[in-house]
């Protein structure tokens, strides 16, 4: 059985499935991405769409080898102990082919719910390691402040080597930093231009950094034989790049200052992406002809990222799959 911490001698490729695709359309997408190659899939847990957990069980009980990945389940929402045998249940009756996806959550949603922590790296710290330990069937750590499993023992937990690896979907310094700690790697589910990649990595520390942790990456991505079609589908995906709580993305990218000044003149995020240079657009996202598309998953690769996962652009996802596929890495 393959390890799922082990390092690829090539990086993953995988897929989104968005939360927005119509419920008919999910089993037909999930095989279909199978079909075409990409070794990952991964589902999205967004307020008032879909559950992850269920979307997750559902596609792997409808695949026979893609890895389902999870991003993210926000911690605050969810006990730990009852997460864990969920997931645990999941990785015995499909060793091998899940990731966890953690993360904060998106703020206002978690105020709505009622699940928004004062201290949510506090929060995260210990969620991750309460989750790693009862997922490998250890005891539950020591209550902490806000997780609270102590002694606590799945009495079923998958084998070792199927023991799926929890990846945070954070982004800034400190939370990548604590990422670093507790965690197997991390989950950039924002547009992932390979600067950013490579100094999330760093921000995990060295010592992750020698662990070969996750890198696993979300870009727009459009593929066509007209690369300015293909460039036009993908600037909706990246609207929300330049606000306040995107400093740590943006910070890396050469061109971080004219990206600024460029969303401070626009009035919107749809303008700003409309007018955003070419260049900018080819950085942030995957898009173009296949050859352009697969130098770009190539490049996150090898800035440290060992899954590119490419998130459909336009209203059309489940026909797009074999167009994005056209970007799959080519097999010797």
């Amino acid at each position: 059985m393959p390890d799922p911490h082990a390092l690829p001698a090539r990086g993953r490729v995988g897929v989104l499935l968005p939360r927005d695709l119509p419920v008919r359309d999910v089993l037909p997408y999930a095989r279909r991405a199978e079909e075409l190659g990409f070794e990952q899939l991964w589902v999205v847990e967004d307020l008032g769409w879909r559950g992850g957990i269920a979307q997750a069980a559902t596609v792997l009980a409808t695949t026979t080898k893609v890895t389902v990945g999870i991003g993210i389940l926000p911690a605050g929402a969810r006990n730990v102990c009852f997460a864990a045998m969920e997931l645990a249940t999941l990785a015995q009756l499909h060793p091998g082919r899940l990731i966890a996806g953690v993360g904060h959550g998106m703020p206002g949603w978690m105020r709505q719910a009622g699940a928004w922590p004062a201290g949510p790296l506090t929060l995260i710290k210990e969620y991750a390691t309460a989750l790693r330990r009862l997922l490998r069937g250890e005891p539950g750590p020591a209550d902490g402040r806000y997780v609270r499993c102590e002694g606590v023992v799945l009495t079923e937990t998958p084998a070792t080597e199927a023991v799926p690896p929890v990846v945070l979907g954070v982004r800034g310094p400190r939370s990548q930093a604590a990422a670093g700690e507790v965690a197997d790697g991390l989950l950039l589910a924002e547009p992932a231009a390979p600067a950013y990649v490579t100094a999330s990595l760093h921000q995990l520390g060295p010592t992750a950094a020698a662990r070969h942790p996750e890198i696993v990456t979300y870009d727009a991505a459009a593929v066509d034989d007209d690369e300015e079609a293909a460039l036009a589908r993908v600037r909706a995906g990246l609207e929300a790049i330049g606000e306040p709580d995107w400093a740590a993305h943006i910070d890396p990218l050469p061109f971080a200052a004219e990206l600024r000044a460029h969303r401070a003149a626009c009035p919107d995020g749809r303008e700003f992406a409309r007018t955003m240079p070419a260049a900018w657009v080819r950085e942030l996202s995957i898009a173009g002809t296949p050859d352009q598309a697969r130098v770009a998953i190539d490049a996150r690769h090898a800035a440290g990222a060992t899954g590119v996962v490419l998130a459909p652009a336009g209203p059309a996802a489940l026909s797009s799959l074999d167009s994005l596929a056209r970007a799959l890495p080519r097999r010797p």
